[in-house]
């Protein structure tokens, strides 16, 4: 019979003890293996120390949680397109106020310090469009010169500008703060000749076509290295990608609920991003004063000289009035905002109960012939492709790239589909919604949240739904963006 010794069995007691807490409280030695991490010796297999997500510029943290989404109020317009349901969103990030002239305008000025010279159609292409303010019977003109450059309004909203170029926005936005981290930490010095191609992209350094100015650098572990490396996104240290949030998360962000429960309970729901069913505070010391910016009746947009109601004819600076419980401003009024979703009427019977979303067209980088992330464009950026019929044809959750008519515009949903005998993929949406002949629904509907200076109270509650083409833009409309939250759901890693 095979005995084993006191002292071996200490000698195993004192091994296991020693993977076991040093994977559990520092993370050094795998307890899985037993091999010690971030150790050449030992092949240089790296893990960084577990830290919180740090708040990206600008962000405040949405705790996330179940909630009521949809109308808070009858609607007036019996258009039924947002009926109530439970939903659960998981922990995100979402700006405090809506995206200024001032934060536009340094995104309008590094585009052109960066493409202006070969490219001046990229900057054409991102500058917000003035002309939204004429109108054929209203003397504007002076809105369309000054609004969006005059420095009396770098801290209003910016408007004018489409979803697309929204989203563009976000994306450099992403990349100028992964920048700057990285030269905060001093891995990279700051290159101020960046042109063209030859420019910081988050996701071209990562796939190494991006080397920049090395500081220090990271050091690499690995022993058949160079020993100096770029960062990982396994290192912990950028932060995802800046976004436009999706419609559930602007509406759960915009209600605030975290300020009305009660040992897991909401106690009072509510119809607007502030308690009560009236647009007035009750403090005291401003009793009777409004808390957002809309149009209060036909042709009253701020009340009398000497006595304004809300004060702002157009929309006023960002962080006005009162913040709602999350410490958001304006998530009802000054503008209404871009989110991420396609609009179709029937996605609150149809969307997942667990972090809803329509518009998903699923992508990947496009490989070169050996099979590694092709080449950059022009601009810097990694290219894409959607997923094809082959990557989907033995999936269960997925079985193609483009899933934006999914159960409501597709072939499959549209009751014409026993006798239309043929379909065309590339006209789905034309099955159900025949843009500009029985409908104004596109596959480039996007969905705008919230009221603006020029909207009713009805527009002011979260659970309203309006749309527009994603290639267009008004003079109330703008945005603000978000940001997964990684890891734990609250700060603290609770």
């Amino acid at each position: 019979m095979f005995k084993i010794s006191k002292l071996s069995i200490l000698i195993l007691g004192a091994f296991a003890f020693t993977v076991i807490n040093s994977s559990c409280s520092s993370n050094k030695r795998s307890r899985t293996t037993g091999w010690e991490y971030n150790n050449p010796a030992n092949g240089g297999f790296e893990v960084s120390e577990y830290t919180e997500q740090i708040t990206g510029p600008g962000l405040i943290l949405i705790e996330g949680g179940t909630f009521t989404m949809g109308a808070t109020a009858e609607t007036p317009f019996y258009e039924w397109d947002n009926l109530p349901r439970k939903v659960t969103l998981s922990s995100f990030y979402m700006d405090q106020t809506e995206v200024s002239n001032l934060d536009y305008r340094e995104y309008i000025y590094w585009l052109n310090r960066v493409f202006g010279e070969s490219y001046p159609t990229v900057v054409q292409k991102a500058l917000p469009d003035t002309l939204v303010w004429r109108d054929r019977l209203a003397y504007n003109e002076p809105l369309v010169q000054t609004y969006f450059r005059h420095p009396s309004y770098q801290y209003y909203p910016v408007v004018g500008v489409s979803w697309v170029q929204a989203n563009d926005y976000a994306s450099w936005r992403t990349d100028r703060v992964n920048e700057n981290i990285l030269i905060r930490t001093g891995i990279l010095d700051f290159d101020p000749d960046q042109k063209d191609e030859n420019n910081f992209n988050t996701e071209a350094y990562l796939a190494g076509q991006y080397e920049g100015l090395v500081n220090e650098g990271m050091e690499d572990l690995d022993p058949s290295g160079t020993g100096i490396r770029n960062v990982r996104f396994e290192d912990g240290i950028m932060l995802p990608s800046y976004r436009l949030p999706t419609e559930a998360e602007w509406e759960y962000a915009a209600l605030g609920l975290v300020g009305n429960t009660f040992y897991n309970r909401v106690v009072e729901r509510k119809e607007f991003p502030w308690n009560g069913d009236g647009v007035r505070t009750d403090e005291t010391k401003y009793y009777g004063s409004f808390v957002t910016n809309f149009k209060r009746g036909s042709g009253d947009y701020m009340g009398v000289a000497g006595n304004l109601n809300d004060g702002a004819a157009i929309p006023a600076p960002v962080g006005s009035y009162w913040p709602n419980d999350y410490g958001l401003y304006n998530m009802g009024g000054n503008v209404s905002e871009w989110v991420l979703d396609v609009y179709r009427p029937m996605s609150h019977e149809i969307v997942s109960d667990y972090n809803p979303f329509r518009g998903n067209v699923f992508k990947n980088m496009e490989k070169d012939m050996d099979g590694g992330i092709a080449e950059k464009d022009s601009l810097g950026r990694i290219k894409y492709v959607e997923v094809s019929a082959e990557e989907t044809a033995n999936r269960k959750n997925y079985r193609k790239a483009d899933n934006i008519n999914y159960r409501d515009g597709d072939y499959e949903s549209t009751i014409q589909a026993d006798w239309l005998g043929s379909y065309d993929d590339e006209n789905a949406t034309s099955e159900m919604y025949e843009y500009g002949v029985t409908s104004l629904i596109s596959d480039k509907s996007r969905v705008i949240k919230g009221g603006s200076w020029n909207d009713g109270v009805y527009y002011l509650s979260p659970g309203t739904r309006r749309y527009l083409n994603e290639d267009e833009s008004a003079s109330t409309v703008g945005f603000r963006c978000a940001m997964i939250r990684v890891g734990s759901p609250v700060a603290g890693n609770r």
